[in-house]
């Protein structure tokens, strides 16, 4: 038989994954290229540095002097080359300059074509997201639907709980 507290506990880790879900969402949003220069954009980003792949946020300081620019300065001058690369390679379209100890990477404006593009993939992104969420409100929206008990119970639990959690009818 289900307890009040198995019920509190139920619904504080829907309440907590809930919460994760919408905090992926926000990083998502966060690498997304606006126009405007954020640290975040590179975050996807790995280096093979020393045959490790690592984020360029370990490999040195970033920085942003102006919001159109960002400018990155390794703690291993020889990483310059290797990071100049992984942010070509990358599918973000920045072109970097590097001078031998710092690299700089312009941010252009967005083009009508680029702003489109940005429309469709948080589209995506939200859409998939929204997928997510829905999977575990469903997954973990009924913590007394896997009881063998369908009886009084379960419907006096669901009304008292039913505005905290979704859940089937049944």
């Amino acid at each position: 038989m289900t307890t009040i507290a198995t019920t509190k506990d139920a619904l504080s880790q829907a309440k907590t994954r809930m919460e994760k879900a919408v905090e992926d969402f926000r990083k998502d949003l966060a690498s997304v290229r606006t126009g405007r220069a954020n640290v975040a954009l590179l975050d996807h980003i790995r280096v093979d540095y020393h045959g490790t792949p690592m984020p360029i946020n370990q490999l040195g300081n970033l920085t942003i002097p102006d919001p159109m620019m960002i400018v990155i300065s390794p703690w291993d001058p020889g990483a310059v080359p290797l990071v100049d690369k992984a942010i070509r390679t990358s599918d973000l379209g920045l072109n970097p300059a590097n001078d031998g100890k710092v690299i700089r990477v312009p941010i252009p404006p967005l083009t009508e074509e680029r702003r489109k593009e940005l429309v469709k993939h948080i589209h995506k992104v939200l859409e998939n997201r929204r997928q997510e969420a829905f999977a575990r409100r469903t997954r973990e929206g009924d913590p007394l639907g896997n009881e063998k008990d369908r009886g009084p119970l379960r419907r006096q639990r669901k009304r008292s709980d039913g505005n905290q959690v979704t859940t089937r009818r049944g």
